[in-house]
C-alpha cells in the first residue's frame, strides 16, 4: 500500500515512548512477540508478565533465538541481547509498539467491538453474517474462530495478546476486508490486550457472574467492562451500544452519558431503549417478534432458540443500524441465519426427540438455557454436565443445583478436568445435590451422552452442556480429541440403526 512503511528501527518503533532504549537503536525489526517459541534472528521479545508465567523468564531462550531486542520491566542482568529496552508498562508500551509495527491497522479498517458475559460469539458472528451482505468482506476475532478475509482459522484465544491481534487486522485490511469484528473479554481489557486500539463501535451485552476468580468480585468485572468505553482507559470509540434491560449496562450507559464523549444506542426487550423486540414468540423452531428502531419497525423470524437469543438478534442488528445497514434487509437474512457452533446447537439424525449442544459452563447460562428449552418442549428435559478443573470452585454445586431445579434429570461428567481429579470435582458438584434420585455421576463424557440419549423418548430433549464448540478434552498435561455434537451423532447413529 502506498504510504506505508514496510520495516522499521527500534529507534522508530519506539518513537514517542517513555522507555529508556541501551544499545544500537538502528537495528531493523523483522519480528515483534511475546513468545520465546516464536523468536527467529531479528526479533524483538516482549517480556510480559502473565498470570502463569513471567516473560523475563524466557529471555534467555528469546536471546538464544536470535532476539536484537528485550523489552523488560526492569533493568536486566546477566543477559546481552544487542538492544535492552526499559519500559514500566511493558504491555501498554507493547500495544503501541505492534500497532506501528503493522502499520496502525485499526485505522485501516473500522473496528467492531463487543464485550459483556454472555452472547458475545453468537453476536459478532451474527453482526458479520449481516454487515457482509450490505458491506463487503467483514473479519472476525472471537472465541470460535479468527476470520482474516481470506482465510479462516481456529481460535486460541477469544481477545488475542496485542501483537497477534495487529496482525490479523493487518491480513484483514490487505485482503480487502473493510471492518472487523472482535470479542473483548474483561481478561482482555485489563491486561491490556486492546490497548490503543482505535474501535469506532462498542457493544455491551450484559454481566452476570463469571471469571470471579480473577477479579475478586462483581465490582471489579464491571469496572473492567467499564474501561473499555471510558476515555481513562484510553477509549476512542464514536459510538457505544448497550443493553439497559440488563442492571449493569443501565448503569454503564448512565456513566458514558455524563463522560460526554460517545454517542449511545440503547437495545433492550420491551424497554424504552432506542432498539428494541416487542411481541416475541417462542417456539421449538425459533421465535418470531416486532423490531422497533427510531425511524420504523419489522417483523423478524429466526430459527435461534430462546430468550437470550431475541437479545443477541437485536443487538447483532443493532450493530448494523449503526454501521448503516437496512434494518428490512437484516430482518430477511435473519431467517437464514443457522446459528453458532456450540450454541444452542440441534444436533439431527431423524430422532424424535431433540439434542442440543450449548456451551453454558456456568450457573447463569445453565440456568438461561434450562428456562428457555422447557418452554418449547412437550417431554423430559434432561441434561449432560460438568465442571472445569482449575477453575472457580465455587461454581460447581450451583451448576448442580441448577441442573436439579430446572432438568428432569442430570447426567454429571467431566467437562475439562484439567490437573485436577474428576472424583474432587465430583465432590464439589455433589454438595449441590438435592435430589439425588435425578441426577448420576458418570466419568467418561462419552458414556453420559451415550446413556442419555439412548433413554429419551419422544418429545424430550437433550442438553449437553458446557463444552460447545470445543473440539477437545484436557487433562492434565495431554488434550485428547472430543466433539460433543460428533459423538452426539455417532450415537444417535448408532441408536437408530439398531431400532431399524
Amino acid at each position: 500500500m502506498a504510504g506505508i512503511k514496510e520495516s522499521f528501527t527500534i529507534k522508530e518503533l519506539f518513537k514517542g515512548t517513555e522507555c529508556k532504549i541501551f544499545g544500537e537503536k538502528t537495528i531493523p525489526v523483522l519480528r515483534i512477540t511475546d513468545d520465546s517459541r516464536q523468536v527467529i534472528p531479528g526479533s524483538l521479545f516482549f517480556a510480559v508478565e502473565g498470570t502463569q508465567h513471567k516473560g523475563v523468564d524466557f529471555v534467555s531462550e528469546a536471546i538464544g533465538r536470535g532476539a536484537v531486542g528485550v523489552v523488560t520491566a526492569k533493568p536486566l542482568s546477566g543477559f546481552s541481547p544487542a538492544v535492552k529496552i526499559v519500559a514500566e508498562n511493558v504491555p501498554r508500551v507493547m500495544a503501541e509498539v505492534a500497532r506501528r509495527f503493522y502499520k496502525l491497522p485499526d485505522e485501516r479498517l473500522e473496528l467492531i467491538g463487543v464485550t459483556g458475559t454472555n452472547g458475545k460469539t453468537t453476536v459478532t458472528m451474527l453482526a458479520q453474517y449481516l454487515l457482509s451482505e450490505q458491506k463487503g468482506d467483514v473479519g472476525l476475532i472471537g472465541t470460535v474462530k479468527y476470520d482474516l478475509g481470506k482465510r479462516a482459522m481456529a481460535s486460541r484465544r477469544t481477545t488475542p495478546m496485542i501483537i497477534h491481534t495487529c496482525g490479523m487486522l493487518d491480513e484483514m485490511a490487505k485482503s480487502g476486508c473493510k471492518k472487523a469484528l472482535m470479542e473483548v473479554s474483561s481478561h482482555g481489557i485489563d491486561q491490556q490486550r486492546v490497548s490503543r486500539l482505535h474501535f469506532a463501535i462498542g457493544a455491551f451485552l450484559n454481566l452476570t457472574p463469571e471469571h470471579l476468580d480473577y477479579h475478586e468480585d462483581m465490582e471489579s468485572y464491571y469496572r473492567a467492562k467499564r474501561l473499555f468505553f471510558m476515555a481513562e482507559g484510553g477509549s476512542t470509540m464514536r459510538k457505544a451500544i448497550i443493553s439497559i434491560d440488563d442492571p449493569y449496562g443501565k448503569r454503564l450507559a448512565d456513566e458514558v452519558t455524563q463522560e460526554g464523549r460517545i454517542e449511545i444506542l440503547t437495545t433492550g426487550i420491551n424497554t424504552a431503549c432506542d432498539i428494541r423486540a416487542e411481541g416475541i414468540t417462542y417456539t421449538s423452531e425459533g421465535s418470531e417478534f416486532t423490531l422497533c428502531w427510531p425511524t420504523g419497525k419489522t417483523i423478524v423470524k429466526s430459527p435461534l432458540l430462546g430468550k437470550y437469543n431475541v437479545y443477541n438478534l437485536v443487538n447483532a442488528m443493532a450493530i448494523g443500524w449503526a454501521n448503516g445497514c437496512d434494518m428490512e434487509t437484516m430482518a430477511r437474512k435473519v431467517a437464514t441465519f443457522l446459528g453458532v457452533p456450540g450454541r444452542m446447537q440441534r444436533v439431527e439424525a431423524g430422532q424424535e426427540f431433540q439434542v442440543i449442544v450449548d456451551y453454558a459452563h456456568k450457573e447463569e447460562a445453565l440456568v438461561n438455557v434450562l428456562q428457555e428449552l422447557r418452554k418449547i418442549i412437550t417431554g423430559k428435559l434432561v441434561v449432560v454436565f460438568g465442571c472445569g478443573g482449575n477453575r472457580d470452585r465455587q461454581k460447581r454445586p450451583k451448576m448442580t443445583a441448577a441442573v436439579q431445579e430446572y432438568a428432569d434429570f442430570g447426567w454429571a461428567t467431566s467437562d475439562n478436568p484439567r490437573k485436577e481429579s474428576v472424583e474432587v470435582i465430583f465432590e464439589d458438584m455433589r454438595a449441590g445435590v438435592t435430589k439425588p434420585d435425578l441426577i448420576a455421576f458418570e466419568r467418561d463424557r462419552k458414556e453420559a451422552i451415550r446413556k442419555a440419549i439412548e433413554n429419551a423418548r419422544k418429545g424430550d430433549c437433550i442438553l449437553i452442556a458446557g463444552k460447545g464448540h470445543e473440539t477437545y478434552q484436557e487433562f492434565a498435561d495431554t488434550i485428547v480429541p472430543f466433539d460433543d455434537v460428533q459423538v452426539a451423532k455417532e450415537v444417535l447413529n448408532h441408536l437408530l440403526l439398531a431400532r431399524s
